[in-house]
């Protein structure tokens, strides 16, 4: 569920608008990611940071699972089980969903997460800004102001994460996690444990300042005989600490501060439970 709050806020990310020039290709059948920054990549662990273990009433983690290029039918049938048909047409991509939601949770914390390999549907309607006057540094491009209205795009998806379970979705990665464990090996991490990068994430993400305030972007100038036809996903943050932040940084920027803050409660949440093995219903959530 961390992947999917992330992926789907991330609709418009002007952020790699150099890839979206260009068609996109088809989806892969195994999602490749960038080679790993050397900063990104720590020494491979003997032992996992954040074992994933099973509570004495739930099914064992080692229970026989299907392989993974076969697992769509059965992940499928328990995400609808779990968070109702409607909800999983409207907001998931199905077809490699184990691949898709090991790549994106990579992604999230480096500097592009492309989303043909993102776990859900972009959040719909288009990146708005507001005009302020300024320019940027010595170029002759028009400084515009992330209009607060553009939060309203991400609140149904917002409503949709806080209404899951976080404990309910827990327990299935528990129970599925062998899949997204082959899947992190098959990306290029043999030896890694899935887990704790799950974890390095979200601690990274937890970490981005609420901005209280709409953030000054710029549109960047691309020069070429063929105008673009999605001129929104070229827009970068004018504050360069805040541009050299990663790809999931980012898009809980764009949700504005009072998404960000519903968000982060739900993260301190799903951090709890991935990384202490407690998945009790009804147990207690950590304060934001």
């Amino acid at each position: 569920m961390t992947v999917l709050v992330f992926a789907a806020l991330g609709a418009g990310a002007w952020y790699w608008w150099q890839q979206r020039q260009q068609p996109l290709p088809a989806i892969p059948e195994t999602p490749v990611a960038a080679a790993p920054a050397p900063s990104l990549v720590a020494p491979a662990p003997t032992a996992p940071q954040y074992p994933i273990t099973s509570a004495p009433d739930e099914p064992a983690v080692g229970a026989p699972l299907p392989a993974l290029a076969d697992s769509d039918a059965l992940l499928s049938k328990a995400l609808v089980e779990l968070l109702g048909r409607d909800k999983v047409q409207t907001f998931l991509h199905l077809e490699g969903f184990a691949r898709r939601v090991v790549a994106t949770t990579d992604n999230l914390a480096r500097e592009h997460a492309p989303p043909m390999v993102w776990p859900v549907v972009p959040t719909p309607g288009r990146f708005t800004t507001l005009a302020n006057g300024a320019k940027a540094g010595n170029t002759s491009a028009a400084v515009t102001r992330i209009s607060p209205d553009n939060s309203l795009r991400y609140t149904p998806f917002v409503r949709f994460v806080e209404s899951v379970d976080a404990a309910a979705v827990v327990r299935l990665y528990k129970r599925m996690y062998p899949l997204f464990q082959q899947a992190y090996e098959e990306l290029g991490f043999p030896g890694r444990y899935f887990n704790d990068r799950l974890v390095t994430v979200i601690d990274l993400l937890l970490s981005t300042p609420v901005q209280p305030e709409p953030l000054d972007v710029v549109l960047v100038e691309v020069k070429g005989p063929i105008p673009s036809l999605r001129p929104w996903v070229r827009y970068e943050f004018t504050d360069p600490a805040i541009n050299a932040l990663s790809a999931g940084q980012k898009m809980l920027l764009r949700t504005g501060p009072g998404n960000h803050r519903r968000l982060n409660a739900k993260l301190l949440e799903f951090r709890r439970l991935v990384s202490s093995g407690e998945t009790t219903p009804g147990a207690p959530a950590p304060r934001p």
